[in-house]
Formats: C-alpha cells, structure tokens, sequence
C-alpha cells in the first residue's frame, strides 16, 4: 500500500475534511477541530470490490455506499456520506485520484448527505447565488471566468451544493477557489499558461486559483442559467417554464445516475419542486464557435436587474 504524508485537514462544501491524500485545491482549515465531517483515506478494496461487483460492472451502489473502479488508477467507496476510501491500482496516481475524489466522489458524498448536487458553477451577485448549469464543453467555466473578470466572485465551479434552511430557502454552498478552464479561454483571457498546472489526461485543460475572488459564505439560490451550444450566429434567452424546469434540474444533477440507486427519487423531486417554486430558471443559447463569454455576462446581468425591477 501508498505511504502518505501526514494528514491534513481542509474545508470544502461546508465540511471538514481530514485526508491523507494531499488536496491543494482546497482551503486548508484555519484551527484544529474535534469535529471531522468526512474522512479520506487508503485502504486495499480488491477483496470488497470482488464480493460485491461482478466482472462487468465497474459501479456497484445502494442505499449505504456507491463504489467504482477506474481501470488502472483506483477503487473508490463513499460511505454514508462520511467517508471515501481509495484503494490504488499499480501506479500511485496522485493527480488522477484527486481528480476523482474531488468530482465523483465528493459529488456522491453531497447526495449521501440530502445535498442537491447541480453540474455547473455558481457565480455570487449581489449577495445571492446564481448558477450556470450545462453539459459538459457548454462553456460553464468559460462564462464564470468571465464575470470574474468583471469584479464578481466564484461560489463553486464544477459541483454546485444546493441545501435548504428550516424555512426551505435553497442555499448555495461554497466550495473550493479554484476553476478548471482550457487553453481557449486563457487565450481570450490573456492568463498565461505558465503559472498553472495542467489536469491529468487533459494538457490543454488547467487548474486556476482563485482565492482572492472567492465567496466563502452560503447564498441563496436566486436563479438558474442553462448554458446551450447551438449552430447559430445569435445569443438567444429565453425562460423555462411549466415541467421543462423539473426535466432541466435532473438532467444537470450531478451524477443523476445515482438518484435512483441510492434510493433517492422522491427526495430528489420534492427538492427539485422546492427549487423551481422560488427561483427563476432560462437557457441561454449561444453560437458554439464563437467567444461570447463577455456579452453572455451582459445578457444575465441585464436579465437580472430586469428582476429587480419587477
């Protein structure tokens, strides 16, 4: 088994982290705390991924544990939402396990605990939280990045935490300052490449911090933007109404997959009910070969302060 150094306790999504898997990505906490919310650590999971998998599956998940196995890198187990366990294979590949542990996992141990897992990023203006929701390549990070520059700050990027307070107000909880953009953007941006590493398997795509445009504290969640690339020359935006908005809030659920296999499918719709009751939600159309960061801030800005009107 890996040696590891000494471990080290982190904050992210609102928890307390104790790992012996480094993490710079994320915030290291401030004091020593009694209270560990979610422990990572290593451990061989041959023997348990043999019990329970059978040779063509590569998840296995109930009510209790979701468990998956990457080819050559590593078995994972998140656990009651408390723990995650890695079990590497051959190589100790430190960059490829915290991508997972970061995504994946942390992604499955958010749903373990009733947090409602979005795919996308959260961008704090005027004191509430807005997300920008998408599949993968739409251009979420893009776009974050975008207001970033216009003085905004970032909540999350990635994984957006929805949580509820005793009055069902839906927060959005901040995660880790850090946004993961490709060489593309940069080169609009004007941010040399130099000053950051590239992500594992993925050269042209970098980890950029960002602690000094970081929101640290929950927002509520006040809107929702469907980031969608099409073949046309225009920006288009329009609101999503009726049914279509609880069909948009499972489609971008981070690992939807999971919902049923955990058990969750009447949490995840009262939740989902729970959010298109008090937000608005649009989809924001955008040409897919064209930089249109800059005038898609424009166009939410505009759609909020009409809002605010109103």
């Amino acid at each position: 088994m890996v040696k590891v150094a000494n471990e080290e306790i982190y904050k992210a999504f609102g928890f307390s982290v104790r790992s012996k898997i480094p993490l710079p990505e994320l915030l290291v906490a401030d004091n020593a705390t009694d209270s560990i919310d979610i422990e990572i650590g290593l451990k061989d999971l041959s023997n348990l991924w043999s019990e329970l998998s059978d040779s063509q599956s590569r998840f296995v998940m109930n009510e209790t544990l979701v468990m998956f196995k990457v080819p050559d890198t590593a078995i994972f187990l998140i656990e009651e939402g408390k723990r995650i366990t890695v079990s590497p294979l051959n190589e100790y590949k430190e960059d490829v396990i915290r991508l997972f542990v970061l995504g994946s996992c942390m992604g499955s141990i958010l749903m373990q605990r009733g947090i409602f897992p979005l795919h996308g990023s959260a961008i704090a203006i005027n004191g509430k939280a807005y997300g920008i929701i998408g599949d993968s390549g739409a251009g979420k990070s893009t776009l974050a990045s975008a207001f970033l520059h216009k003085g905004y700050q970032l909540l999350t990027d990635d994984v957006i935490g929805v949580y509820f307070t005793n009055e069902n107000v839906p927060m959005v909880i901040p995660s880790y300052p850090q946004q993961k953009l490709w060489q593309e953007s940069l080169d609009e941006f004007g941010i040399d490449n130099r000053e950051f590493r590239p992500i594992y398997q993925r050269e042209t795509k970098f980890a950029i911090p960002i602690k000094n445009q970081f929101s640290s504290m929950p927002l509520p969640l006040a809107g929702l933007f469907e980031l969608v690339l099409t073949e046309k020359k225009e920006i288009e935006l329009k609101q999503i109404e009726g049914l279509s908005r609880l069909q948009t809030l499972l489609i971008h659920t981070y690992r939807n997959s999971l919902i049923q296999n955990l058990g969750l499918t009447n949490w995840h719709f009262t939740k989902s009910t729970k959010i298109v009751n008090q937000i608005n939600m649009y989809q924001l159309r955008r040409p897919k070969n064209t930089f249109t960061a800059n005038e898609l801030v424009s166009q939410i800005i505009s759609c909020i302060n009409k809002e605010i009107e109103i």
